[in-house]
């Protein structure tokens, strides 16, 4: 009895009441309880808060509603308006759209098949967009009537040419091209389909401005790359006249070590060894390069069709590429299982931004010339999807008694980017 409280004088003691008391706190507990799960679970669907000086171009980019989910992933409003760049992957049975036995055009690191992957489950699933049936699979025939005397180019970076080697695989199944072009490294390439009078190019332009950069094959560097923030690589805009569709992306080289400059003198550095020079942040330089690329895009008299494609996100897990990094799922994540990602979401948000302020520098004359081909997310799903260390010929063969080297950044093909490619021909179909 001496625990109870004592009746405010004047009352009579009500029985019961410390019982009564437990339950109420039990149930607002209960209810704080619910209310913080929802949002630990909202916070994987969420990209990170915007920085202050980004709060205000990206506040006109955020994607309507998609964030509004339900804490299993599920969209709040299943009936809403056909997204294709919201969804999950779910299984299909249709197995791939070509093989390596039946396209010559897939480059060792990413032939998965051919060099050994045991594993085909990553073959087997659909891009299904939330409000939309499942995409139908990429036309070819269509696609090159439609483009008859036409020149698309693929600009940008080595997935870039993952995905140009997934179009062309997609387009050699109606006509096998010719093999019309390629520098000496091969990371420049064209394809011409003779019988559509059709050009297909991939330009290597790694950060879309001018760059300097001392690589070998291997990717091993004798010197820091040095970027132009004030001219652009004339790799793609000597050829921008001639280009009537274009996709074009920029993304991972920005996290490498560099020195910057402007007007031939350095003016800052990413992680570099003279530490006179100021340090400039990744996401500095990537937003310095995307204004840079965008205002010669929406300035330049010639106007072709414009895909901005997004950020292409890694996978590694255990580690990076030079400590020892792995991917070795065999499904897809959910949505809700893709976990915090704060740098992939923040290099995102940059490259909409810049995006958005592209489109309305563009006018309203050329309104929907510039195309946001937002894979991201669809991407961020695939952590079984990427050729890990499948990317050299049987790596795990007895007579490789080396250090066996995962990628887990580019892409196995077929793979994925068949879904980037149906999803640019949905694209079209509304032009």
């Amino acid at each position: 009895m001496g625990m109870e409280y004592e009746p405010v004088p004047g009352q009579k003691k009500v029985g019961g009441g410390r019982a009564a008391l437990k339950l109420l706190l039990a149930v607002l507990l209960a209810g704080l309880a619910l209310r913080l799960l929802a949002d630990h679970c909202a916070s994987y669907r969420l990209p990170p808060p915007a920085a202050p000086e980004e709060a205000a171009a990206f506040a006109v980019t955020t994607a309507p509603a998609q964030d509004a989910d339900g804490v299993d992933g599920t969209p709040a409003n299943p009936k809403a308006k056909c997204d294709l760049f919201h969804g999950e992957w779910v299984p299909d049975s249709s197995g791939p759209a070509y093989t390596n036995a039946t396209c010559r055009f897939i480059e060792v690191p990413q032939n998965c098949m051919s060099n050994g992957r045991p594993d085909d489950g990553y073959l087997h699933w659909k891009w299904k967009p939330y409000g939309c049936d499942v995409l139908p699979p990429f036309d070819g025939k269509t696609f090159l009537e439609s483009m008859r005397g036409k020149h698309w180019a693929l600009v940008g970076d080595s997935i870039l040419r993952n995905h140009a080697q997934s179009l062309v695989c997609l387009l050699a199944k109606v006509v096998d091209p010719t093999d019309a072009y390629h520098d000496e490294t091969w990371q420049s390439r064209r394809w011409y389909f003779p019988s559509h009078n059709f050009t297909l190019s991939l330009v290597w332009a790694p950060y879309l401005v001018k760059s300097e950069i001392f690589e070998d094959e291997n990717g091993v560097s004798s010197a820091e790359p040095r970027l132009h923030f004030d001219a652009l690589d004339a790799s793609w805009i000597s050829k921008w006249n001639s280009f009537d569709y274009v996709i074009i992306s920029t993304g991972q080289w920005f996290f490498k070590v560099a020195v910057y400059l402007e007007n031939g003198a350095a003016v800052g550095c990413h992680y570099c060894k003279d530490k006179s020079l100021k340090e400039i942040t990744i996401e500095q330089s990537f937003r310095r390069s995307l204004r840079e690329a965008f205002r010669f895009i929406t300035t330049s008299p010639h106007k072709p069709v414009v895909f901005y494609r997004t950020w292409s996100p890694s996978h590694f897990e255990n580690g990076e590429w030079f400590s020892g990094g792995t991917c070795d799922r065999k499904v897809p994540f959910k949505p809700w299982q893709t976990g915090d990602r704060q740098l992939d979401n923040l290099m995102w948000r940059i490259e909409r931004a810049e995006f958005a302020k592209a489109a309305a520098d563009d006018g309203a004359s050329n309104a929907g010339r510039l195309k946001l081909l937002d894979t991201f997310e669809m991407s961020l799903q695939r952590p079984d999807a990427h050729a890990g260390p499948y990317r050299t010929f049987h790596p795990f063969a007895k007579e490789n008694t080396g250090k066996v080297q995962n990628d887990c950044l580019h892409w196995c093909l077929p793979g994925p980017i068949e879904a980037w490619n149906d999803i640019i021909m949905q694209m079209l179909a509304k032009e």
